[in-house]
This record gives structure tokens, sequence and C-alpha cells, in this order.
């Protein structure tokens, strides 16, 4: 039987189908390591705090809990999208949730766009909600494949497959460009996104994969009615340089790397889109290593911080990895508010800064 092409998978792509790419895209970022193959740093690092010496506080009792879509964060975490071929990614897609639900994080999951076209669930159906109950779970949708004809039934299908509480829209423009067969016409999609926005019963999520939103881009998104933006600015995973590695193209394999440090910072996509968007959810993503790095991030003005690449290698192993892991980030985050005075998330947004990089 003559396979069916699909949007984005056209000649010389790799790995056979969507699934083969995107298994693909995992053993990539894997071998990439913590900084998942970017060269350009994301900001953070030159975010420091001024150390509280007598914090007056019990380190026990620091609250950390986040409102995020109409439910409360144990702390303000978002285990950040992540993906693979369908066996694999329902293997992490579990870990991920039974990881969520104990800790009490939020979970967005990775593409849906197999399971929408009812190929195969990769574990993204009922028993993910069955997993994790009462965390808040967003839905995946991308935005290249609103101008390849998906609209709101599509969105539906996929927020009501995990039952979820929120939906993504995800914006990747370099990866397209760079990618073998990738989709590159992107006209009318913000109109589109924008329709989503206003017919959909849950909150909208706009978010980058790794290149920054701007200011004036998140602007108009969010008068458009999106519900929150999530930076992912550049210093986590490059996917211009995930493409080229999987390139067998050398043209496209040199053109994808020209774009290995390309996009806005996450300090300061963070910075300019809370100016731009003051009463927005701002998610900061985008090479958050650490509880420290969602630390700085919430400083500069992020209300939650999300987190893929560092935490990929735990996900692929076992739920109780992704637990030990993020417990850590939680620890970190903690020790953070304890050492700035911090009795709490707006206590934390408030803590003086010795030097903030020139954010």
């Amino acid at each position: 039987m003559t396979k069916r092409r699909e949007p984005g998978d056209g000649p010389g792509a790799q790995g056979g189908d969507i699934a083969g790419r995107k298994s693909d895209h995992i053993d990539i970022v894997l071998a990439a390591g913590p900084s998942g193959g970017g060269r350009i740093a994301s900001g953070l690092d030159a975010v420091r705090f001024e150390h509280c010496a007598l914090p007056e506080l019990s380190l026990a009792e620091i609250d950390l809990s986040a409102a995020f879509f109409g439910k409360r964060l144990k702390a303000p975490l978002l285990i950040s999208s992540m993906t693979g071929g369908p066996e694999r990614a329902a293997r992490i897609n579990a870990h991920l949730a039974e990881a969520a639900e104990d800790l009490g994080i939020a979970l967005a999951v990775g593409s849906q766009r197999i399971a929408i076209e009812g190929r195969a669930s990769g574990g993204l159906d009922a028993s993910l909600r069955r997993l994790a109950p009462s965390i808040p779970i967003l839905a995946n949708i991308g935005a290249a494949q609103l101008g390849l004809g998906y609209g709101r039934d599509q969105a539906m299908r996929a927020v009501e497959m995990i039952g979820a509480d929120a939906l993504i829209v995800h914006l990747n423009p370099l990866q397209e460009a760079v990618q073998a067969g990738g989709d590159t016409d992107w006209r009318g999609i913000l109109d589109r996104i924008g329709a989503l926005a206003r017919d959909l019963p849950v909150p909208l999520v706009v978010k980058e994969v790794g290149a920054g939103i701007s200011a004036s881009l998140a602007r108009r998104l969010v008068d458009l009615g999106a519900a929150a933006i999530d930076v992912a600015g550049a210093g986590g995973t490059s996917w211009a340089a995930v493409e080229a590695e999987r390139a067998e193209d050398a043209r496209l394999k040199k053109t994808a790397m020209v774009f290995a440090d390309w996009g806005i910072p996450t300090a300061r996509a963070i910075v300019d889109v809370r100016a731009a968007c003051p009463d927005t959810m701002v998610i900061g993503s985008g090479g958050l290593r650490t509880g420290l790095d969602v630390a700085r991030a919430i400083r500069l003005g992020a209300d939650v911080g999300g987190q893929a690449a560092a935490s990929l290698a735990a996900a692929d192993r076992s739920t109780e990895a992704v637990a030990a892991h993020f417990a850590g980030v939680v620890q970190e985050l903690r020790i953070a508010c304890f050492c700035t005075g911090s009795a709490d998330l707006a206590a934390l947004k408030r803590a003086p800064l010795i030097d903030a990089g020139g954010a």
C-alpha cells in the first residue's frame, strides 16, 4: 500500500514517518545532554540574587504554590512538551503523568498529531488523565498544522482525548524552514490562532519551541484572546541544530547550523513579554536547568517555569527518575526563596538583584 504523504514529511524526510522523526528528535536531544545542543546562552545565568544572610523564615514552610488554569500547583513548574514514536511516547507520557501527579505540578504533552489522525495514541488518551487526575494537563497542536486544514475540530480532539485543561499552540517556523519537507507557508496562521482562542472552551496558550516570542507578537496574541504566553526562548534545545543533526543533505545541514544560535534569549524574552503583557500568564521556558533557573525566571516576570530537555533522560527511564529530578528542582527553588528572604512566590518576584545581566 502506498504511504500517504504527511505534511512536513516530504522528499528527504528521515525516519520514514512522523513517528520516526519524533523519536529521532529525542535521541538527538538526549545525546546533546542538558544543553540540548543549543549554542546561545539563555541569559538566566546573568541574573544574580542579593543574598539574604538572615532570612527569618522556615525553609520547610515557604509557600511555593501557584494558581494555574483553575487549579493549584504545589510548585510553579510545568513539565514542557516531550514526544517520541508512539511506543516510546506512551512510556514517556506515563512516567511524566505519574510524577507530575505525585509532585502536584503541571504537564504539557508532546505532539498529538499522530493521535489526532487516529494512527496511534502514544499514551495520549483517557489513560493519561487517569494517571494524573488532579493536575493541570495541557494539550498540543502545531501552528503549522493550522495552515494545513486543522481547526477547531482537531483542536477539540486534542483536548478531549486527554481531558486537558488548556491547549498549547506550538510555533516552530525556524524548525520547519530548516527541515526537509517542512511546512513553510504560514500565511493566515495568526488569524487562525485568534479563531481558536475565541472558539475553544478551554484557555489557549501560545508557545515557541526554542527561539523566543517577541513582546510585540505576544501583545498581538493576547489581544486575539491567548490566555498565556510560553516564551520558550533561546538557550535550551536548538531545533535548528537538531534538524542539522538529522539532515542527510549536506547543504541542508549547513543551512540549519547557520541558525543554531538563532533566537531571543529566554531572560530577555521573559522581561519583554511581561512588560508588554502585564496581566497575562507568562510561562518561562528555554534552557531552565535547575530550580535556581526557575527562581530567576519568576523574578524576571514569569509565573511558572517550564522544563523539558533537562528532564528528558529521566522521562525516558522511569516515573521514579522523573519524580526525583523534579523534587530536586523544587528543593533548589525553595532554597533560592529561603536565601532571598522570600516567604512565597510573590515575595520572590520582588527579591533584590545585584546583577540582572542588563535585563
